[in-house]
């Protein structure tokens, strides 16, 4: 059983050694050459994959920059559904986002921050890659008001429930994209999701910039 357990380990690992051999292939390719003329067999490729093999991972080649987006959204979803008695629904959702971050990251391949940040630059500068963005953060943002409806019938209404998932989605993806253009590492970026979601629950009001104070000249300096 054990040696079992070891193969089942090495198989996953080369597994997500390949996957990562792919997206980093892709990535250099989108950048050298860009998104619409690079094709699935030039990825496979560099990847020194078969085609086939590209598509045991991913459906198409815009996979490869959205692959993990609609993994695990079942654990969200739950955390949601099981609202406790005493919580309302901001209280919900910051928990549900919590939960899915602290099940999602240890299973998130670790990617340096120049890799972070190519991937961010073709999402945002490519046509066919925003609008695949824009469509998946809508559709994520309309299942979580759903989500948030059904757990509070009667006592939310879809206008509120629509608004509340667009600030704290918003929040986040916004903060996590700051983190990745500013070049920051991995950890930097999750700690910008947490930020974002801070000032998404706690409200506009709750930021303040360095208290100032005067300095001998008389101009105004940062306490800091």
């Amino acid at each position: 059983m054990y040696l079992g357990v070891v193969e089942e380990s090495r198989r996953e690992r080369k597994k997500q050694l390949t996957r990562r051999r792919i997206v980093m292939a892709a990535v250099r390719l989108f950048e050298e050459q860009g998104y619409e003329q690079t094709t699935v067999a030039e990825i496979a490729a560099v990847a020194d994959v078969d085609p086939k093999t590209f598509f045991n991972y991913f459906r198409s080649k815009d996979e490869v920059l959205f692959n993990d987006v609609e993994r695990d959204f079942d654990v969200l979803f739950g955390a949601i559904a099981e609202r406790r008695p005493e919580e309302g629904p901001g209280e919900v959702l910051a928990r549900a986002v919590q939960t899915y971050a602290a099940h999602r990251r240890p299973k998130v391949p670790r990617r340096e921050p120049a890799e972070l940040s190519a991937a961010a630059r073709l999402a945002l500068t490519t046509p066919a890659l925003q609008a695949k963005g824009l469509y998946l953060l809508s559709d994520l943002q309309r299942r979580i008001a759903a989500e948030l409806l059904a757990a509070f019938p009667g006592r939310l209404d879809q206008i509120t429930a629509a608004a509340m998932t667009g600030a704290v989605i918003g929040a986040i993806q916004q903060a996590s994209l700051a983190s990745v253009q500013l070049g920051r590492s991995q950890d930097e970026l999750w700690e910008a999701a947490r930020r974002g979601l801070d000032v998404a629950l706690h409200g506009l009001v709750s930021v303040r910039p360095p208290a100032e104070s005067p300095d001998p000249s008389g101009e105004r300096t940062s306490s800091s």
